[in-house]
């Protein structure tokens, strides 16, 4: 491949552009768009990890029912050993 000329990396230099200056707003009242924008995301992002781990809670609720089987195990024990 050939080596960029030195015209060729001016031109993409002129070309960039500078990111724009935006001004502040306060912290206290974000825009209506921003809001929505901000529910939107958050909703989607709930939507995908709900999606992504459905297996989660049943394997959590396996865990808990086994949890609380060998629990119950051990506080019989402890009285027939007594």
């Amino acid at each position: 491949m050939a080596k960029k000329s030195r015209r060729a990396k001016r031109r993409a230099k002129k070309t960039r552009s500078k990111p724009a200056v935006r001004p502040k707003r306060p912290a206290s009242a974000p825009s209506p768009t921003v809001a929505k924008e901000t529910r939107a995301l958050t909703e989607e992002k709930a939507a995908e990890l709900a999606e992504e781990y459905r297996y989660v809670f049943s394997d959590l609720k396996r865990i808990a029912v086994l949890a609380g089987a060998m629990f119950a195990a051990l506080i019989i024990l402890s009285f027939v050993i007594r």
